[in-house]
């Protein structure tokens, strides 16, 4: 390992031109004759749409043009897709309904896009955009899953009887139904998750160009997966064909899921610069992002936990409604499913688990993934439910989570996975050592002299990351791979190029990618150039998601070096006349083991592409691709450890100690691998404590759409975090990693409401925990 190599804590290279302000985002990419966009939305949660008039807005000053979902039909654009397949346990596929990217004759959510304006500039298009009159006929409104369900309720789309959109089911019901009977103790609960806003830094846009003379489509976004845009755009929308159209995402603020989609606005822009002759960019302001990106959480639950008289789990059952909007979004239907119950088992060797899912459709933005996407409902659930169990039964939560761990490994799940690797009596003694858990009751009793109350909790979570391998998840419906891709070039000069199908918006892979090179081939990490997110330039990948970066897309990069490699000591072998197996590479040179004959890293690399002195038969040049699909998910785990101080007088917690142990597996930069701990316990906590969507019932209006409705977590609001790391080698990628960018927001929300739960003596608290709702809970329990 060296110095910039793997396990070095470098500084990321990017953050350079990010904190002076010379980032390149989609805002920024300005083209010759570009004019501004504006669309009109639907201020009613559902209506239908009598009639467009345009003919005032189209005379006002700088108007391109004004186009509707009828111009967009006449064009045959497609219907926005859900790429996942669900069937209902009866076999029936899911209700989806139609979700065009203009709506034409009803509407079903406020914000919903029924036209966009062309103008000159921004106000124009804005100014012209209100002038547009659309006459509605409002109809029946329903923003709550469990209300859409029962009989009389609004109907959302002709094509789910009853909003049901599938009802679905995984695990042995008869012998979870079997340990529930016969358990010594049953542990009931309620369970609600919050649905949630995502909140990147950078809001949405897109800059949709037509070239006539080439016949092209360009199109810059805010994408987490240019090349799966790409992808749907040509193949089910019908917008360009896929080998006419570019698609750029340069430097993204933040996604968190929310820019895994294509959502309506990228496909009017670019089918609105060829229909108006001109490029086309729109700009997402706030308001808008609140009424418009997805949505994430909003799930319902009721849980049965049995044990028997030792404690153990003997079966876990959950029946779950879940909020899916008012359309399926790309991914929706996967994570209430099969990224959802399939983590049911968390770190418990259970033998019995039944989940049953029913996905709903609401007069709400569409719901898709979320940080975490699944798994943090999941451990939520879960982990709730073992705290609460543990005060039953009457004994601590570590000695119950201690009597029900999976220890031996490979361990198989009753709900699908495979667990291949782990160590979760490690990360719970590590969080419970730096806590000082022992030393608790006195600092409560310290506490409770001042007059405050407080109290701990603890969280023990499982994820899965790199979703794979894709024969198994198409199997399951996916309707993509997700595999990832990589090429490798070594440059005359020996300067490196890595092309990956990974995209970076904030996780440091222009360091990561970079350091994993230096460690290879012992150059400086300044001489290695990450290039992504742009599809003419790299080859089809799948994006990042689901902290499937370093997992699967660093291995693809492993794959296309070891090929590098191999070709880079041929020519090393024969310059020196040496056997090729005696060759290794350290600090920058190609040396003949146990001689002092080498050769320098830049000259090999130029006596491939000057071809004066090549092995015979070897082509010049030095350049190698890969594809890799995992052969598994990967399983990082942790457990976390959250102490809380209450204000019975007016309900306030503070954080006074938060404790994150975890297993990532193999880690490149333990610097960049805490921040993103970091902040995904900043959203965690910004869940359990402050963030929460709410709708006006009888409307459908969004009551938190801004920032003064909104609660963000501020610095404030936040501790400073006691973050470290174990390790178990994950055996299923070539790097031995796991994963780390969703695990402060799935492990963090369970031990802060556990702690707030223990400080108040009232087990009953949904989230998001606010003063006035934790005042109210201490009320109740005197």
């Amino acid at each position: 390992m060296g110095m910039e190599g793997i396990g070095a804590r470098v500084a990321r290279k990017e953050d350079k031109r990010f904190i002076t302000g010379k980032g390149k985002y989609t805002d920024d990419m300005v083209v010759p004759g570009m004019k501004q966009a504006h669309f009109v939305r639907s201020p009613h949660a559902h209506a239908k749409i009598k009639s467009i008039d345009t003919s005032a807005a189209e005379k006002m000053p700088g108007v391109i043009g004004i186009l509707n979902g009828a111009q967009l039909s006449e064009d045959a654009i497609g219907n926005i897709i859900c790429g996942w397949m669900i069937h209902s346990k009866d076999g029936s596929p899911m209700n989806m309904g139609v979700w065009r990217p203009l709506a034409q004759d009803t509407v079903r959510y406020v914000g919903d896009a029924v036209a966009i304006v062309v103008a000159d500039t921004k106000a124009q298009a804005r100014d012209a955009a209100e002038a547009v009159v659309v006459e509605y006929e409002t109809l029946p409104v329903v923003t709550s899953a469990v209300e859409a369900l029962k009989e009389g309720a609004p109907q959302i789309h002709p094509e789910a009887k009853g909003n049901l959109i599938f009802d679905w089911e995984i695990g042995d019901s008869a012998a979870t139904d079997a340990a529930i009977a016969s358990a010594a103790h049953v542990t009931e609960m309620k369970i609600i998750n919050n649905r949630l806003v995502p909140n990147p830094m950078e809001p949405r846009a897109a800059l949709g160009v037509y070239d006539e003379g080439e016949d092209h489509y360009t199109l810059w976004t805010t994408s987490q997966n240019p090349h799966v845009a790409r992808l749907v755009l040509s193949a089910f929308y019908n917008v360009a064909p896929e080998n006419k159209l570019r698609v750029i995402a340069p430097d993204v603020g933040g996604g968190f899921g929310s820019k895994i989609y294509i959502y309506p606005e990228e496909i009017v822009c670019l089918w609105a610069s060829k229909r108006t002759g001109v490029p086309v960019k729109w700009n997402c302001d706030r308001t808008e992002a609140f009424l418009t990106d997805a949505h994430g959480r909003d799930h319902v639950s009721t849980v049965k936990m049995a044990f028997d008289a030792n404690n153990k789990i003997t079966g876990f059952k959950v029946d779950t409604i879940a909020n899916l909007g008012a359309y399926m979004s790309l991914f929706s239907s996967s994570v209430p499913t099969y990224l959802y119950a399939t983590l049911l088992s968390g770190q418990y060797d259970i033998p019995a688990i039944h989940a049953n899912v029913r996905t709903v459709y609401t007069n709400t933005v569409p719901v898709d993934a979320y940080r975490g996407a699944g798994r943090p409902e999941a451990t939520y659930l879960l982990e709730r439910t073992m705290e609460t169990a543990a005060r039953e039964l009457g004994v601590t939560p570590a000695e119950l989570r201690r009597t029900n761990f999976i220890r031996e490994f490979p361990h198989q799940t009753p709900v699908i996975m495979c667990y291949d690797a782990g160590d979760y009596e490690a990360s719970l003694s590590a969080a419970m050592k730096a806590s000082e858990y022992d030393g608790f009751a006195a600092r409560k009793a310290e506490a409770k002299s001042r007059g405050k109350l407080r109290g701990i909790g603890m969280s023990c979570y499982i994820e899965a990351c790199g979703i794979a391998p894709s024969a198994a998840v198409g199997s399951l419906g996916a309707g993509v791979g997700l595999w990832e891709s990589a090429e490798v070039r070594v440059n005359a000069v020996g300067t490196v190029e890595v092309l990956t199908g990974s995209h970076s918006h904030g996780q440091g892979h222009e360091t990561t990618f970079a350091q994993l090179v230096a460690g290879r081939f012992g150059v400086g990490i300044d001489s290695v150039s990450i290039v992504h997110g742009d599809t003419d330039k790299v080859q089809m990948g799948m994006g990042t998601y689901g902290s499937r970066s370093g997992a699967v897309g660093m291995s693809a990069v492993v794959k296309a070096l070891d090929k590098v490699e191999a070709k880079a000591k041929k020519i090393a072998a024969h310059l020196m006349e040496a056997d090729e197996s005696d060759i290794v590479i350290e600090n920058g040179e190609l040396k003949v083991a146990g001689t002092d004959k080498s050769v320098p890293w830049f000259q090999m690399a130029l006596a491939a592409y000057t071809a004066h002195n090549l092995p015979e038969g070897m082509e010049p040049g030095l350049k190698e691709g890969a594809f890799y699909d995992p052969s598994n998910f990967t399983f990082p785990a942790g457990c976390y450890i959250c102490e809380v101080e209450v204000d019975p007088d007016t309900g306030k917690t503070e954080i006074v100690q938060f404790v994150a142990a975890d297993d990532f597996g193999k880690i490149i930069n333990p610097m960049i691998v805490e921040g993103q701990v970091h902040g995904g316990l900043a959203q965690g906590i910004g869940q359990a404590l402050l963030e929460g969507t709410h709708y006006d019932p009888e409307t459908g209006q969004l009551l938190t759409a801004s920032y003064m409705d909104y609660t963000m977590p501020r610095a404030d609001d936040l501790p400073s975090f006691q973050v470290s790391t174990t390790e178990t080698v994950c055996p299923s990628n070539p790097l031995g990693i796991k994963g780390c960018g969703e695990a402060g927001a799935i492990g963090s929300p369970p031990a802060l409401i556990n702690a707030i739960t223990d400080a108040i003596g009232n087990n009953d608290l949904t989230m998001p925990a606010t003063a006035p709702r934790v005042w109210a809970a201490l009320a109740s329990a005197q």
